[in-house]
């Protein structure tokens, strides 16, 4: 089965537990870190067309639509129907319907014209696609001239002694109450080996230059357990 498929079927079946576990699991960390994304991504006062990649059930991008001037809009996109079932929920019962869509769709083959939006943005998603690259490119596609592209994803701390608790925590602990609480052990699997996998940021930042960004940055938040990586069409 395609790796694309795979991730469909995982996250479709996780979904019910997805938002309780991923702010315990976090020990609801994962909110400041889309907060300080947030402040990168909204320029105030600055009415914007905001693309969410990988948007899930929506958390990301109901924090961008209430940061966001009036006038602006939030797309949200995902392969899983059943997180976006979840998502859209949540965003009418933060009464953003109006500003904020929530559609399914491949996030590597996006099904928007060029130039459309003033920013894409992706939280804890881009490790998950078959084809980064790919994936990378429709997002630097999608962006209008000057457009910016705010990825948080997570990562692992560079200090030996905290990289060890990490693995025990990510590799043993997290399966394990993650499969209890969930009912699928392998999808919390899954998730640890996705970010151990996932390129170092010196190899990513370069995948985002050779992809066409430019101005690409990186910045570290908790020892480095997420970064967000920046870079302007």
């Amino acid at each position: 089965m395609p790796k694309k498929e795979k991730i469909r079927r995982l996250f479709d079946n996780i979904a019910p537990e997805y938002d309780r576990l991923n702010h315990i699991l976090s020990l609801d960390i994962d909110r400041i870190w889309r907060k300080k994304a947030v402040r990168e991504i909204i320029v105030p006062g600055q009415t914007a067309r905001i693309l969410d990649v990988a948007s899930g059930t929506g958390d990301f991008a109901i924090a961008i639509a209430k940061a966001a001037a009036p006038g602006s809009s939030v797309t949200g996109i995902d392969l899983s129907e059943e997180m976006l079932r979840i998502g859209r929920e949540k965003v009418k019962a933060a009464g953003l319907s109006t500003m904020t869509d929530m559609i399914q769709g491949d996030c590597e083959e996006l099904p928007f014209d060029d130039g459309t939006f003033d920013r894409v943005s992706v939280a804890f998603g881009v490790r998950n696609f078959e084809h980064l690259e790919r994936g990378l490119s429709e997002m630097l596609r999608v962006l209008k001239p000057g457009g910016k592209a705010v990825i948080l994803e997570l990562s692992v701390p560079s200090s030996p002694i905290l990289l060890s608790l990490y693995k025990l925590y990510f590799l043993h602990i997290l399966p394990a109450i993650g499969g209890m609480v969930s009912g699928d052990r392998a999808a919390y699997e899954y998730l640890p080996a996705s970010v151990l996998r996932f390129p170092k940021p010196d190899v990513f930042m370069k995948m985002l230059s050779d992809c066409g960004f430019t101005d690409v940055r990186h910045r570290a938040f908790t020892f480095g357990i997420c970064r967000m990586y920046t870079g302007t069409r």
